[in-house]
């Protein structure tokens, strides 16, 4: 997941508990990396980022399953998350995520924020 403020960060940990109330299954999180430097995030506001680990691409191939979750901005995922599947490139040319489910979450700042393009 990508969180600027905390709210995606949430979600997920919420889904996470959901996920992990099922028998055999083990739910784990990861952050994608931030992108803005730490002065813009100050000036945003934003809080300081959690100690659940950074993601790479690599780390998807350990997964039976994704669930990938970000803010939208403007109806589009957020640049952070955007940048990190843009990293993922060679895991599809080569097929390592191939049959993997997948879905999505996201959250958005008010009604018409961008949750009915984001999909």
């Amino acid at each position: 997941y990508y969180s600027t403020y905390g709210h995606v960060e949430k979600l997920a940990e919420e889904i996470k508990k959901g996920a992990a109330s099922v028998e055999g299954v083990e739910a784990k999180l990861w952050q994608v990396p931030e992108t803005l430097p730490e002065e813009v995030l100050g000036k945003m506001g934003a809080p300081p980022k959690s100690d659940v680990p950074i993601i790479a691409p690599n780390d998807l191939t350990e997964a039976d399953g994704l669930l990938f979750g970000f803010p939208t901005r403007f109806g589009m995922m957020a640049s952070q998350f955007k940048a990190f599947l843009d990293a993922t490139g060679g895991l599809w040319r080569t097929q390592a995520l191939a049959g993997k489910p997948a879905g999505i979450f996201y959250s958005t700042g008010s009604q018409g924020g961008g949750q009915e393009t984001t999909p």
